[in-house]
This record gives C-alpha cells, structure tokens and sequence, in this order.
C-alpha cells in the first residue's frame, strides 16, 4: 500500500469518525431538547390541573384561600413557557409570557388593545395546528383549552445541534484547507530546491564535456561520431535548463503548438523501440498558445515514456490536436495496461509510481508546467484496464 492509499483510508477515517462524533453530539442534544419538551408539557399538565381546580373551588365554594393562593402560585410561577388559555368559542381567557406588540397595561392586564388581541388570535391560529394544546373540561358543558409555546431555552436548544453541526463542519473544512495548503507549499519549496540543485550539478559536467568534444574534434576523432556525441551532450544542456526553468515564471512566446509537439515526437520516435508505433495527427489550422517549448516538450517526452513503459515492449501511441472552441485539445492515447479509475487522480501526486524503478515526479511536474505556466489542464480522460489510457491537455489559444 503507497502512502496515497494510506491518506485516502486515512481521510475516509477521519472523515467517519467525524461523522460518528456528530451524530452523536447530535444525539444527545436531541434528547435534551426532548427532554425539556416533555417536562415542559409536564408544567402546562399541572397548569391546566390548577385552572381546573380554581374553576371547581369557585363553582362549588369548597376550598379554602391557602388552596386558592397555592393554585394561583402555580399559575404565576410560570414566567419562561408562553400560554394561552381560550373558552371553546375561542374567546381569550387569559395569556402569559407573550412579547405583545403593544406594552400592557399595568392596571389592568387582562385588557386587550386591537393589535394585541390580532397577534393573540394569530397564535391561537398557528399552536391549534401543534400539539402544544391541553383540554381543560371544567363541567359538561364547559370546555376550555389551554395553548402553550416553546420556550425561549427550548427554542434556543433545538437550534444548538444545527449550529454545532455547521461550527463542526466549518472546523473540519479550515483544518482540511489548512493542512492541504501548507503541504501544497512544503511540495512546491522541495521541487524549486531539487530543480534548481539538479541544474547547478548537471552544469559541471556538461561545460566540461562540451570542452572534450571540441578536443575530440580537433584530434581528427570520426566527425559523424562526435556529432552523435554532441547531440546527447546539447540533450544533456536542454534538460539542465529545463530543471532551472522550474519554480521561476518562464519565458512564454506565442507559438503553434503543432510544431512543438512535432518536434517532441520525432525526438522522441527514434528513441522507443521499433516494435512501438508513434503516430500523430495534427489539427490542419495552427493552434496558437502561449507556450514555453523546452518545457512543454519536457510533458509530452514524460507522457510518451509513460506510455512505453505501460506496454511493456509493444503497442502503439496516438497524439491528436484539434480546436475545440478557445482551447486547443491534445490527446495521447496509448495501448497499456491502464489505470484503476480509484488512481486517475492521484497519478499526478509525488512520489506515485507502479514501476520498480522511479521517482513517480514525471506526472506531477507535467500538472505544474500545464497548469501554473501555462494556466491549461492535464487529466486521465479514459483508461481501462488492458485496453489503454488517454490523457487530455487542454490549453487556452493566444
């Protein structure tokens, strides 16, 4: 298992361990909320029980004040739960615990102004539709119903899982981003450090063996020979300047990327094995882009060897470029093992490889030349395994 196989199980873990811990967080306010509805019903049972027995004291003149002070204690101890009681005409009886559109009257708060006895009668409308409602029979004949809201606590409980379910997922999310984007700045310092160290090491080399062919050439050493020669040691110079072009902004002209991509794969044809068809077919108008050549060269030689590799001795390569809109469209397509659909993705993260031998940077370099110099794509657009893998560039025409 490679270490993208371990992140991935490793994000799916923390991912479901999340989850886990909000549904449970979840949970528990849950039953709290229903916990407190309950004993909120409860208090509205032993509200509507006082109102009945005041009624019956007062009917029946059985009952002393203490009982009636101790029932009326009931009703006035309830200062948090907004009620409403109504006769079975729907006549307000009494209400407690609204904020009325219009303050009371501090002498007389049982009268209603117009605006107060609207809202009233509006909330009397929307609680008969709930189950917050109790049924008060005080004889035969005489029906009353007592109405009750939510209270303030109750209400701002049952927001509270929604809230600490969006705080959670804004936490996890600005964690996620954050350790994404420092490891995102950490993998581009280490390939601007490997890039430009590989330039300066191969520098030496190459300055010293251009000097050794000039002496061989002045010894009368076979002239076809030293110009194989020098055309491995001006291939050696290419790459160094490629690796120096990377994590500085390159040079960008406008150029046919038609020719480019003919001059890469004639490179290239006479460096596979024979048994390996290189075919291209070029869009018959000039796609113009902004390019850097060495370095978009540099992609399609990665793609190209990629290719190679995946067949294993045989098969064919296809290039294609046509126009689609403002872009020029670029396919390589070869005739490999394929790619597991799990892995499209992560075929361009450092470090991934299915060859024994490698680096696994090719793919990852090829994304940071299209996309940050040359502000195009590169994605697997079809790959099945032991049919072929085709991989699109997509780049904006100048």
């Amino acid at each position: 298992m490679n270490i993208y196989d371990v992140r991935r199980f490793g994000v799916i873990a923390f991912l479901v361990v999340s989850l886990g811990l909000v549904a449970f967080f979840l949970y528990v306010s849950n039953n709290l909320v229903n916990d407190l509805a309950e004993q909120e019903r409860e208090r509205m049972q032993i509200w509507a029980d006082a109102t009945k027995q005041i009624a019956d004291i007062g009917q029946s003149d059985v009952g002393t004040d203490a009982d009636i002070d101790f029932l009326f204690g009931i009703i006035e101890r309830n200062h948090t739960i907004p009620v409403l009681l109504t006769d079975d005409d729907g006549n307000i009886l009494m209400h407690r615990n609204f904020d009325l559109p219009d303050e009371l009257d501090s002498l007389a708060p049982w009268a209603l102004t117009p605006a107060n006895e609207l809202f009233l009668r509006r909330k009397v409308d929307d609680l008969r539709n709930r189950a917050n409602v109790i049924h008060i029979i005080i004889t035969s004949d005489n029906l009353q119903h007592l109405y009750y809201d939510d209270s303030k606590l109750l209400r701002r409980l049952s927001y509270y899982p929604y809230i600490q379910l969006f705080v959670m997922l804004v936490f996890i999310f600005v964690v996620y981003y954050a350790v994404n984007s420092t490891r995102r700045a950490e993998q581009n310092k280490v390939w601007v450090g490997l890039s430009k160290e590989t330039a300066h090491q191969l520098g030496t080399p190459i300055s010293s063996l251009m000097a050794w062919m000039e002496l061989l050439q002045s010894m009368g050493v076979d002239p076809d020979m030293v110009r194989e020669m020098n055309k491995d040691v001006n291939r050696l110079s290419t790459i160094a300047s490629r690796f120096s072009k990377i994590g500085s902004q390159p040079q960008m002209e406008v150029e046919d990327v038609n020719g480019v991509i003919e001059r890469a794969s004639s490179y290239m044809a006479t460096r596979i094995s024979s048994r390996i068809k290189l075919g291209v077919t070029l869009s018959p108008e000039p796609l113009e882009v902004k390019v850097c050549a060495p370095l978009f060269e540099w992609v399609l030689e990665n793609l190209i060897k990629n290719a190679v590799d995946a067949m294993e001795g045989t098969g064919s390569i296809t290039i294609v470029t046509v126009r689609e809109g403002k872009k020029a469209h670029i396919t390589v397509t070869d005739t490999g093992k394929g790619i597991p659909r799990k892995n499209h993705k992560t075929v361009f993260n450092p470090g991934y490889t299915t060859k024994k031998r490698g680096w696994g940077l090719g793919l990852t370099l090829a994304k940071r030349i299209i996309e940050q110099y040359h502000q195009g794509r590169i994605f697997v657009s079809r790959s099945e395994p032991g049919v072929g893998t085709t991989f699109t560039i997509d780049l904006p025409l100048a």
